[in-house]
């Protein structure tokens, strides 16, 4: 099995190195989520590097990573399909774009809606 070249340090996966015997990791999972009103999210159509499925993308969502899946999830059950997060962007499959909208306006998100 032939060993990966690295091409940067995000290859690393996110490692931080450091000599400075004080310092002091700062985790993203402390990140306060901002209250619904105060969000900005965006919801698109993709079906670009997916091999030909389409999905829902929302992005923008400002907080920490638990407070996302659990809105992933509500929106997952609420249209009745599967999905994800990554990259802090949820991903539903399928084209689900006004619905998810009209969940997220009822439960007091600003959303904005991405394209055609």
């Amino acid at each position: 099995m032939s060993k990966k070249k690295l091409s940067s340090l995000e290859d690393l996966g996110g490692f931080v190195f450091s000599t400075n015997n004080s310092f002091e990791f700062e985790s993203e999972e402390n990140t306060n989520t901002l209250e619904p009103s105060k969000q900005f999210l965006e919801a698109l159509f993709s079906n670009k590097g997916r091999g030909g499925k389409t999905v829902t993308v929302i992005t923008g969502f400002v907080g920490n990573e638990t407070d996302l899946k659990a809105l992933s999830k509500l929106l997952k059950t609420k249209c009745g399909v599967g999905g994800s997060v990554k990259n802090n962007e949820i991903i539903i499959q399928g084209n689900y774009r006004n619905k998810i909208m009209e969940i997220l306006k009822k439960e007091g998100y600003n959303v904005k809606r991405v394209g055609g």
